[in-house]
């Protein structure tokens, strides 16, 4: 890295029902090999452990905030809350389901700094619930600008920004999609997004999880489109159409 001193990095974590998963994701960040990171984990009003879960890490150590919301307001509020006390230079983002490996951090931050790069993510494989390997790897684009984007997501656990100069984004109230609204309001303000081929972090597919039903976030991707984007609706259909074709091809 060209600066001595390691930037700070905030984790930004929304959280519900997740007591099976969200210890694994903490210990994630715990064991990784770049250490000047804060975690700040926005609880959406669980009804099981979690609470329990995150204070009991945070006994054991002070890089762990937790906002508890006082009702349940969905995934996109949890985010907003937990991105507004964030203090880091990058804001990186990971789901209390998902897990990252120890050199994460380190690639990543160390990529963005020796290349002045203010916006990537990274490959990153799948697990079941369990944590079984699916055996499937999603590698994203070298470099992406706007419309790449709109045609490939990035793994909402494998983004960072760098919100010392490109500021902080917040997310519109949407249940569904609301992590891709985020990062094409950033491309628009960092100009590309770059994507490290290297799987450095595992996104976990639940039965019961929102992201499973490919059918229902075809609506979630034409409002996103049109609602937000502003796109034609002859450009909406295109992009929903690739978005189809691309699902089943996977």
């Amino acid at each position: 890295m060209k600066s001595q001193k390691s930037p700070l990095v905030s984790v930004v974590m929304p959280a519900y029902n997740c007591e099976d998963y969200i210890g694994m994701a903490i210990e994630s960040v715990l064991k990784q090999y770049y250490q000047n990171w804060e975690i700040i984990i926005a609880d959406d009003c669980s009804k099981d452990g979690t609470t329990e879960i995150v204070e009991d890490y945070k006994k054991k150590d002070s890089r762990i905030f937790y906002i508890r919301l006082p009702k349940n307001r969905g995934a996109a509020v949890a985010r907003n809350k937990a991105i507004e006390k964030a203090s880091g230079e990058y804001l990186a983002f990971l789901d209390s389901d998902d897990l990252w490996y120890p050199e994460k951090l380190k690639e990543q931050i160390g990529f963005m700094e020796e290349n002045q790069v203010k916006f990537s993510c990274t490959a990153y494989g799948k697990i079941d619930d369990g944590g079984n390997s699916l055996d499937r790897k999603i590698v994203p684009e070298k470099k992406a600008d706007y419309m790449g984007l709109l045609k490939n997501c990035p793994g909402n656990s494998t983004v960072v920004y760098h919100a010392g100069s490109l500021g902080k984004f917040f997310i519109p109230d949407i249940k569904k999609r609301n992590d891709y609204v985020m990062w094409l309001k950033v491309i628009k303000k960092a100009g590309y997004l770059y994507g490290i081929p290297k799987e450095l972090s595992v996104h976990r597919i639940r039965k019961e999880g929102i992201s499973s039903n490919k059918i229902s976030l075809i609506a979630y991707h034409w409002k996103v489109y049109r609602e937000f984007e502003g796109l034609s609706r002859v450009k909406s259909l295109f992009l929903i159409a690739y978005w189809i074709k691309k699902s089943v091809v996977k």
